[in-house]
């Protein structure tokens, strides 16, 4: 299986629900280092997994729509505990959603999978994977 990683960041606030959330209940900001995996068992026509260029650039966008805001705010996550997990998948499936429409190129039709990883620091993370 051949791969080929894009990493990007965001800087949100959010609050959580729940006595499992301690004091993460009120509202704090989190920084996350994000990696977007693309995978495929062979390479496309032109030697490649995923253009590396547009790869980088829709998870840019991506991120873009989601850095330096209070998520909570956000109609799309209203009641919803945006925690490193549920955030993981919230960006692959916007990935996924860009290799369907073409953003990413025709050779990225070839992709099977994509994994997305947040890292909360160095000692903890989270990612989702899924299949195309």
């Amino acid at each position: 299986m051949f791969s080929v990683t894009v990493r990007d960041h965001i800087m949100v606030a959010h609050s959580f629900t729940g006595e499992v959330f301690g004091p993460a209940q009120k509202l704090h900001g989190a920084t996350f280092v994000i990696d977007a995996t693309f995978r495929r068992p062979e390479l496309d026509d032109d030697n490649i997994v995923v253009d590396i260029g547009r790869a980088l650039d829709e998870l840019r966008t991506i991120c873009s729509a989601l850095s330096y805001r209070n998520l909570d705010d956000e109609d799309a996550f209203k009641g919803i505990n945006t925690s490193t997990e549920f955030l993981a998948k919230v960006i692959a499936d916007r990935l996924a959603d860009k290799v369907a429409s073409g953003d990413l190129g025709a050779g990225a039709a070839g992709l099977t999978s994509i994994s997305v990883t947040l890292h909360e620091s160095h000692v903890a993370w989270a990612s989702y994977e899924r299949t195309l």
